[in-house]
């Protein structure tokens, strides 16, 4: 069933061509009624949101935002159009590259267009933002980089360390390390059992570190033996974008 989005302000519903809940959620993790829920999803703007000046390339929401952090009654709402979301994926993000993963709540044939066509998107360079991304989390859990996550410092008072943060940072390993060998992200993360047992404290900070230290080397090592491209089919992206933008005009 299509989502509607119109409640938090999202002007073109009609334009909406896939929709999924992200978060702890997508990946298996979700413990209990503690987490509010995250939509994500892909839109085509009008032609004179692209080719006009005006440019509205997302759209964000949130019922929260409040002192404390999100609650299970609120919502995340993060969208973005077909042509700001290809961008990011071919640069290996990976928020993005969950996109063509995840199981949909909403979707479209002109996005499972961009399904079938996903490995035009893969590349064994992708294993660098991944990893830039979980030490740069990792250098902010342990407190040597920027601030930590004070929006759950409950958990932090209970276990000394934000613990839903560092189940994301070793998530992002775990995922490094498949994409690499398989070129795909299994969602829920096959680990989950892994990434539970992280989120309800299990393991020491210092535990954390060294599980992170050894997943980016296996990740490295996948990295090294990748049977994916070494760059992507910008080219081919341009042309799969670019005929699903006419289509769906046309239409």
């Amino acid at each position: 069933m299509k989502p509607d989005f119109t409640q938090y302000g999202f002007p073109y519903p009609a334009n909406l061509i896939q929709a999924f809940i992200g978060g702890s959620q997508l990946h298996g993790a979700k413990v209990g009624g503690t987490d509010d829920t995250d939509w994500y999803g892909v839109f085509i703007e009008p032609p004179a949101k692209m080719i006009g000046l005006d440019r509205n390339e997302h759209f964000v929401f949130t019922t929260g935002g409040q002192a404390g952090g999100n609650g299970p009654q609120d919502v995340d709402l993060c969208l973005y159009t077909l042509r700001k979301w290809a961008g990011m994926a071919a640069k290996g993000n990976p928020s993005a590259l969950h996109f063509v993963f995840a199981k949909e709540e909403f979707s479209t044939p002109w996005w499972d267009k961009i399904v079938k066509q996903r490995h035009l998107f893969a590349s064994k360079r992708h294993a660098l933002p991944f990893l830039r991304f979980a030490d740069d989390q990792m250098e902010r859990l342990c407190g040597r980089k920027g601030q930590k996550n004070i929006h759950r410092a409950a958990l932090e008072r209970e276990h000394g360390y934000d613990t839903k943060y560092a189940m994301h940072v070793i998530r992002l390993y775990l995922e490094a390390k498949e994409y690499m060998e398989t070129g795909t992200i299994t969602l829920p993360n096959p680990r989950v059992d892994l990434l539970i047992a992280i989120r309800q404290g299990k393991y020491r900070l210092s535990e954390i570190e060294q599980i992170g230290k050894q997943m980016e080397a296996e990740a490295m090592a996948a990295q090294e033996k990748s049977t994916l491209p070494e760059a992507v089919h910008l080219d081919a992206i341009s042309s799969l974008i670019t005929e699903v933008y006419l289509t769906f005009w046309n239409a």
